[in-house]
């Protein structure tokens, strides 16, 4: 049971190694032998966790949004809250976890921008998580319509408004670097708000 766990541990470290090394020279000129160099072990080392760059990046990928996916999962199911309140801590959740992983975000915009052209593996999987987490505010938005919460408004157009705030916390995080995105998370309690139905 330990040698799993010192496995997954040492991953974990390989994980933010590599991503220091994607920050620092991009993920063209990262190498394999630059991350075990990183890490203060051999190439030969790097090989019993992962089998090139590329699959240290799509893990460090799946990490991220995988835990992002579990925690609106909990948020979706909790019967203390009702439409609104969930909908404020799923994008509230989405915002925390793009501002805790900023440098993974970069790395992963970078790659999207300049090296994804023949991964289309890797565009084919962001397309869909993208499509997924608009389709869970979509369905909340629903949801909320027929438990007479939110106010009926165009389905498409509400969750276009709020997977909006969170390519707005992408570009501030990524592309501005912004040391907080703290008014886009009172920007989204604030619209969301708005498709409140009125209580009394």
């Amino acid at each position: 049971m330990s040698i799993v766990v010192e496995h997954e541990k040492r991953r974990r470290e390989i994980l933010e190694h590599a991503l220091d090394v994607f920050m620092d020279t991009g993920f063209g000129d990262t190498t394999f032998q630059k991350i075990a160099d990183r890490c203060g072990i051999t190439r030969t080392t790097l090989y019993l966790y992962f089998k090139n760059k590329r699959e240290i990046f799509n893990y460090s990928i799946k990490q991220l949004l995988g835990s992002i996916e579990a925690d609106i999962v909990l948020v979706r199911h909790d019967e203390q809250l009702n439409t609104v309140d969930k909908l404020i801590k799923v994008l509230l959740v989405i915002i925390e976890g793009l501002e805790a992983n900023r440098r993974l975000l970069s790395v992963i915009l970078n790659y999207l921008l300049y090296f994804s052209k023949n991964d289309t593996d890797l565009e084919a999987r962001v397309r869909r998580r993208t499509m997924r987490l608009r389709h869970i505010l979509a369905t909340m938005i629903i949801e909320g319509i027929r438990a007479a919460e939110l106010r009926p408004v165009n389905v498409r157009n509400a969750d276009d408004l709020l997977y909006g705030i969170i390519e707005s916390a992408i570009f501030r995080l990524t592309v501005l670097k912004r040391p907080s995105v703290q008014e886009l998370k009172q920007a989204a309690a604030l619209l969301i708000r708005q498709f409140q139905v009125p209580v009394g």
